[in-house]
């Protein structure tokens, strides 16, 4: 029987955060029609979800009674339009759930329903009782003498004293006596930036030739474009951004950077906050989630004068945004790997496209897409061909390591050019992209090597804690002291990890600090920012780090850098693995010499005369990439090509291969469009489950959009489609 429309009550139809790309239908009594995209409360089954409404429902209502909205919990929409807009762009875009979007780009307390207003945060502060004591008469109490010296200044959040070590017992012992209490108040808002006479608190760097016609045509830009400023890898860009952003401050507008990894996060607000005198904020996953909707918070209404955030930062509405910058556009942690599967560059295109206004993106490695479009005057393609400050460009050196003696990774020759670096008082830098102490546990009678039990891999040893990881699923174990094929208890470590590589180089040069910075060595919370200071004020002659140590950090004395091996990218399957081999060489590089000192990489390899290492080495990252852009171009790849990857994976290799085959069979036959597989992923089994891949190639984005519009309801309709967990990728970067 038919829902009745009785009195008031009207019928919207809702966009829920599940994975299924349909509204809902809900009926709201309310004598005004709700706007699209505020927040409702809706009951889905045995839940309540948090939904969006779509719009106002005008089609022949449901057979079915309706259910009702439970609440409205929002008068207006919480985004501004340009951001309203952007979700329902990315939802078509990316083929992906318009409920699931939007619950993407707003924090996660105001995905759960909460109300978008500052949030009270926890302070300690002394009492009147406190000050009077005495820091001397507690000497046989350390904690609480650091706690007490603390607060002598000013009241501190709960996380500040976590962060110097201070536990909750001694805080209650404090409180006990009566020295602290616990005062709940909302962050304080900074006076309005944007009558200030000046928002400078210091003046920037003298800029060379190059750097100064980027910053003139960047601030030449009165609407919407899009700025490759494309720099060698210590060319200033950093200060071109600096530079480019004082006119949009000054008119009062905001601005938005993306950088890709947190580790960058800090070095680079406090750079902009020694140079503005303007809010800055930070939005990361490392943030609370308090302290995410505060700086939502502060953009939305003009608080925030500049907003530096990681991938989903893109989404952050602001009051007046002036300026979008991407830093190191080329990285893939732009890209998301799971559920809502985006690209932050692209999207941070079309946002700069729906607010009229310029976009810069930065990079001394370019994305073969965004180069494409520079060479192709899409985009306006700056150049910064020589290093900022008088630095000189980097000396290239090959070491084969065919017939050489090696140790842990490291040559005879690579070890003696080490020793004479920090026998000079320099930094040496070693990469190796393998964290732990060894890749794999062998037996050395039989050859038998320990390999997880739900991954197509092996176990990577671990030796400080004594344990095997799979750093693919997760799953751990004791090191065993015996072959599990065998039972011989002579198992050794096979291959070098950055673990074995730091008892290594302590070996070599007794003595001599060694600071590793990986995944493994920097969990705790600002940890990583501590390694990273102290790498730069070279408290560490010697450095360690997997691509974490890549990524645009500055070490001033840093006059070496090796990379130990890098031989499993040059014969991968991945048709982007020599893109992205020559984008981490470069990177790396880069950090060798970024001063007055002059600086040398070097690269170990068992292949030295590989076409991409001579290329790299011989003509440098930009006359690889424009080789690599021809080829490309010949095979018909991306960017001359439009990709989409339906990935489906299950316990039952049999189920996966069946729906994949069920998929492929539904395509139809179409001119400048067709499908690859099904086939296995790379790592065919990962956390127990196999998973296979169809990969939709097109000639055009706009036939991919239309096919896939044609084949998702279809695919929805499988039976087989529900035993399986599946997932489509638009633009894929990873086939992993």
């Amino acid at each position: 029987m038919k829902q009745a429309n009785t009195g008031n009550e009207r019928r919207y139809k809702v966009a829920l955060p599940l994975p299924l790309r349909q509204t809902y239908d809900y009926l709201c009594k309310s004598a005004e029609p709700l706007p699209q995209g505020v927040r409702v409360r809706v009951p889905f089954g045995q839940r309540q979800l948090v939904g969006y409404v779509v719009t106002e429902a005008n089609d022949e209502p449901p057979t079915f009674e309706l259910k009702s909205v439970s609440s409205v919990l929002d008068e207006q929409r919480l985004w501004p339009d340009d951001i309203w807009q952007l979700v329902r762009w990315s939802s078509d875009y990316y083929h992906h759930s318009l409920g699931d979007v939007a619950a993407n780009s707003l924090p996660v307390l105001l995905r759960k329903g909460d109300a978008p207003e500052y949030l009270t945060e926890t302070f300690y502060a002394l009492t009147d009782l406190g000050l009077a004591q005495s820091i001397n008469d507690l000497k046989g109490a350390a904690r609480q003498q650091q706690v007490l010296a603390a607060l002598k200044h000013k009241p501190l959040r709960r996380s500040d004293l976590t962060d110097i070590g201070v536990t909750s017992a001694v805080l209650r012992t404090l409180q006990d006596k009566g020295w602290i209490e616990v005062r709940e108040q909302a962050p304080a808002k900074p006076q309005s930036w944007q009558q200030k006479p000046s928002v400078l608190r210091e003046q920037g760097h003298e800029l060379n030739t190059e750097q100064a016609v980027a910053v003139s045509t960047i601030n030449q830009q009165q609407k919407h474009s899009t700025l490759l400023l494309e720099g060698v890898t210590g060319s200033g860009k950093t200060e071109v951004y600096l530079q480019a952003m004082q006119p949009v401050l000054e008119r009062g507008e905001q601005v938005l950077v993306l950088v890709p990894e947190i580790g960058l996060t800090p070095q680079t607000l406090q750079r902009f906050k020694e140079r503005f005198d303007a809010p800055v904020v930070m939005l990361h996953s490392g943030m609370s989630d308090r302290e995410r909707l505060n700086t939502w918070l502060d953009a939305k209404h003009g608080h925030a004068a500049i907003i530096i955030g990681t991938r989903s930062a893109v989404f952050t509405p602001c009051q007046k945004l002036g300026l979008i910058v991407v830093d190191e556009e080329h990285d893939l942690s732009y890209k998301q790997q799971d559920g809502f599967r985006y690209h932050a560059r692209d999207i941070a295109i079309k946002r700069a496209a729906l607010l009229n206004i310029p976009l810069v993106l930065g990079s001394a490695t370019a994305s073969l897409e965004t180069l494409n479009n520079a060479v192709s005057k899409r985009f306006h393609w700056l150049k910064l061909g020589q290093r900022a400050g008088g630095a000189q460009m980097v000396k290239h050196e090959l070491i084969d390591l065919k017939q050489q003696p090696i140790k842990a990774g490291i040559s005879k020759i690579l070890q003696e050019q080490i020793q004479v670096e920090i026998e000079r008082g320099n930094q040496v830098l070693l990469f190796l992209n393998r964290r732990g102490f060894a890749p794999a546990l062998m037996c050395h009678e039989c050859g038998w090597l320990a390999q997880c039990h739900r991954c197509d891999a092996y176990y990577t040893v671990h030796k400080t804690h004594q344990q095997l990881q799979c750093h693919h699923c997760g799953s751990q174990q004791r090191i065993p002291r015996q072959c599990g094929s065998c039972g011989s208890p002579q198992m050794i470590s096979h291959g070098v990890g950055t673990e074995q590589l730091e008892h290594s180089l302590k070996e070599m040069f007794p003595g001599r600090g060694v600071l590793r910075i990986d995944r493994d060595s920097t969990r705790r919370k600002g940890q990583l920012d501590d390694y990273l200071q102290k790498a730069t004020n070279n408290e560490y002659p010697l450095l360690v780090g997997t691509q974490m140590l890549a990524k645009g950090h500055h070490f001033p004395n840093v006059t070496l850098v090796a990379l130990l091996d890098v031989d499993g990218a040059l014969y991968s399957a991945d048709f982007r693995a020599a893109e992205r081999l020559g984008q981490l060489y470069t990177q790396v590089a880069g950090r060798a010499g970024r001063e007055h000192k002059a600086g040398k990489v070097v690269l170990q390899t068992h292949h030295p005369e590989h076409d991409l290492i001579q290329d790299l080495l011989n003509n440098g990252y930009s006359h690889f990439a424009l080789t690599a852009l021809a080829e490309r171009q010949q095979s018909e790849l991306p960017p001359f090509s439009y990709l989409a990857l339906f990935r489906a994976e299950a316990t039952d290799r049999d189920s996966v291969v069946q729906a994949m085959t069920q998929i492929q069979q539904l395509m139809p036959q179409v001119e400048g469009a067709f499908l690859l597989g099904p086939m296995p992923a790379l790592m065919e089994r990962k956390a127990g489950r196999y998973r296979y891949q169809l990969l939709l190639h097109c000639q055009s984005r706009k036939l991919r959009f239309q096919l896939i519009e044609h084949l998702l309801p279809q695919i929805n309709a499988l039976p087989l489609l529900k035993k399986v967990r599946w997932s489509l990728d638009i633009d894929p970067q990873d086939f992993s």
